[in-house]
């Protein structure tokens, strides 16, 4: 089995080494990742007249590595032009992202515009994520549980359902303490105060950097500029459910959660059609 597998936190990322050293035992591991930690980037595209450096790394394993300084989907497209341009992949993994993707959250995620991008190509696609943005998390209990999922999904996998990709979040617990998994839904929820003055945000802003070995230094100001940084305080909808992927994944389950590249509301399609909205012009 041909695995490739992709990130959005750079190819140094502690994630990615371990999802790669599982992924071996499974196939022939092929891994494209970003030069430099590129979260919440969604499905963006490196797009204009900017060289894009890329590098094949030997040196690392297992598997063939190699970093673009671009954004995770294009690092998927590239993939799909160089390593993998004779044939596709049989499966993109994106991960493991440090942190999750589980509620809305997962509408910014550049872990799920990867495997979103392999859902667009035909690749059977899964984001997997666990619970913790430490850079030095414990990343056992992926280990312990993701091939025997991936077999299992994989075996399983429906034909002819365009876009179909999987969503997996892990609890950030030892692999006993797990209560089990649950296929579940996208929670609903939003953030609030997420605009914060830099100087108010610089001891948040280091402990990020040295989770993703970013640097929180000041960056020069135009007269008139005033510096702010997202933080952000996340706050539950009222229709949120306990069944919700978000509430699960913070009680120790793994949530499986399907989504589709396809944005169609199919629902409201019969909606609009029954008010009218359909109308042939007379010419």
């Amino acid at each position: 089995m041909d695995i490739l597998l992709v990130n959005d936190d750079g190819y140094k990322a502690n994630g990615l080494r371990v999802l790669a050293e599982t992924m071996a035992r499974l196939g022939d591991v092929t891994v494209v990742a970003p030069k430099k930690p590129q979260s919440a980037m969604a499905t963006s595209v490196s797009l204009g007249l900017k060289k894009l450096a890329g590098k094949s790394l030997p040196e690392m394993g297992p598997g063939r590595w190699y970093y673009l300084d671009a954004t995770p989907v294009s690092c998927v497209k590239f993939a799909l032009n160089y390593p993998f341009v004779e044939r596709k992949p049989d499966v993109l993994i994106s991960g493991i992202n440090h942190g999750h993707n589980a509620s809305t959250g997962s509408c910014y995620s550049a872990t799920l515009g990867s495997a979103e991008e392999g859902a667009i190509n035909g690749i059977p696609s899964f984001g997997v994520s666990l619970n913790s943005f430490h850079s030095d998390a414990d990343f056992s209990v992926v280990a312990a549980f993701l091939p025997d999922l991936l077999k299992h999904l994989l075996e399983n996998w429906p034909k002819g359902l365009y876009g179909l990709f999987y969503n997996i979040n892990f609890p950030n617990c030892k692999p006993e303490e797990v209560k089990g998994v649950r296929v579940t839904r996208m929670g609903r929820g939003h953030w609030v105060k997420e605009f914060n003055l830099w100087e108010e945000s610089v001891g948040r802003l280091s402990s990020i950097a040295d989770t993703f070995g970013l640097s929180a230094a000041d960056t020069p100001l135009e007269e008139g500029e005033t510096a702010y940084h997202i933080v952000g305080e996340f706050v539950d909808d009222e229709s949120t459910g306990e069944d919700a992927d978000h509430r699960l994944l913070f009680d120790n389950w793994i949530t499986i959660t399907p989504m589709t590249s396809d944005n169609t509301f199919y629902a409201e399609i019969e909606r609009l059609k029954g008010l009218g909205l359909n109308k042939d012009f007379k010419k």
